[in-house]
């Protein structure tokens, strides 16, 4: 491993992988690994870096292929192609099994590997998946896939932006948004096209198969959430035998950036109660 560049997160150390996947790391204790969204990249999980950092997590967000400075994936990216970078990326850290907590696009990758490879999750965490999109809301994402794949990914971005917060949300958090917005700017063209593609299509890559989930899952999307809904959310958790569900009251999809103080102790308190109540601080404060 080699340090990466360009990386101020929460202070958290940079490295590069030897595959060319970039990840940031602080913190010691039971490993907490963050899966970012299509279009983003590991510095929007600073909130929660920096809060499970100190209390007792060794938290890793890493670049998904094609974002941040991590390597482009396939031209038909699938979920199999984001899966296998995950693992790879546990192989690497010596982890042998993590909680995982993903957003949007990471947490359809956290729930894949999590049915492909239940003996490495504790836990998983999805926030603002996607699940079973009806006819208008898939015609609506390929419709945006499509244009991406074109090379008309700056028409989209005012879209995006206005489907994440809305505008009340906008007028409000103004430095937010700057902020995403500057993250979506950053993504590489291709990387996000081809990413892209494959979350409009992966929706229902879990109909039928959530009976399967082994590990706890917390579901949790934003009362506002226009893509990512709570009836979504709370159908994964109804299938998934160990499933949860949450709703953060007038959030919408980028509710663990903007409102942290909402979304990280929901978080937290899961993952203390999957593991019975246990993190690496309780671990060390009862030895």
């Amino acid at each position: 491993m080699v340090p990466a560049n360009n990386v101020d997160t929460a202070a958290a150390e940079a490295f590069r992988a030897a595959d060319g996947t970039a990840w940031i790391e602080a913190g010691s204790g039971e490993p907490l690994v963050l899966v970012h969204g299509v279009g983003m990249n590991r510095a929007v999980w600073a909130p929660q870096i920096a809060y499970f950092a100190e209390r007792g997590w060794r938290v890793i967000a890493y670049d998904m292929l094609g974002h941040g400075d991590s390597p482009l994936p396939p031209e038909q990216t699938g979920l199999a192609d984001l899966r296998r970078q995950l693992g790879e990326l546990l192989d690497e850290l010596g982890i042998e099994r993590a909680h995982l907590a993903g957003h949007s696009m990471g947490s359809l990758v956290a729930i894949d590997f999590a049915l492909h490879a239940p003996e490495r999750v504790v836990d998983v965490v999805a926030l603002n998946a996607v699940y079973e999109r009806s006819p208008a809301q898939r015609s609506a994402v390929q419709d945006r896939a499509r244009r991406l794949a074109e090379g008309n990914g700056e028409a989209t971005l005012e879209e995006t932006l206005d489907r994440w917060f809305g505008p009340e949300q906008r007028a409000r958090q103004p430095d937010c948004i700057a902020a995403v917005r500057q993250l979506l700017d950053a993504v590489d063209p291709a990387g996000y096209a081809r990413v892209y593609g494959c979350f409009a299509c992966a929706d229902d890559a879990f109909s039928g198969r959530l009976p399967e989930l082994a590990v706890p899952a917390l579901f949790m999307t934003g009362e506002h959430d226009p893509n990512s809904t709570p009836e979504m959310s709370s159908r994964m958790a109804t299938e998934s035998p160990l499933g949860e569900f949450a709703v953060v009251p007038g959030a919408r999809h980028m509710m663990a950036y903007v409102e942290p103080d909402s979304v990280n102790p929901l978080i937290e308190r899961f993952l203390r109660q999957a593991t019975g109540g246990r993190g690496a601080d309780a671990e060390a404060q009862s030895s």
